[in-house]
């Protein structure tokens, strides 16, 4: 079928398969955004980093093709970038590993590894927002 011979049953189906692949896009760009974060937070970097920010955004525009303006592009990805900024600070948690882990270390005694807190990221997004 050609875009001419299409109607607008045909165009919102394409759009349907456009927004199940940018959902897909947006979660691997997701999956990113937590491991930037996990390093972030181990060598102590900033979530909100303003140059890369104006650098992803700057990328974005010179490698689009339009329709989109500069301008939308720009603010289509802010939000995206501001809801991977959330991911980062929000998704990334310490948590105790085990019951045995939450005994208090004494200062006489060694410290081991397996009294560390570990870093776990909740759930699926899907279920992270039904909690």
């Amino acid at each position: 079928m050609t875009e001419s011979s299409m109607d607008i049953s045909d165009w919102r189906k394409k759009i349907d398969e456009l927004d199940r692949k940018l959902a897909a896009l947006l979660n691997e760009r997701a999956a990113a955004a937590v491991e930037i974060g996990r390093l972030k937070r181990n060598t102590s970097l900033p979530v909100y980093e303003p140059d890369r920010e104006r650098a992803v955004i700057e990328n974005v525009q010179r490698s689009s093709a339009g329709p989109l303006s500069e301008r939308d592009l720009a603010q289509i990805y802010e939000r995206i970038m501001d809801v991977m900024r959330s991911i980062q600070k929000h998704e990334i948690v310490p948590e105790i590993a085990s019951e045995a882990e939450k005994t208090v270390v004494s200062a006489t005694t060694d410290a081991k590894p397996e009294n560390d807190l570990k870093l776990k990221i909740r759930g699926p997004a899907h279920e992270r927002r039904k909690r």
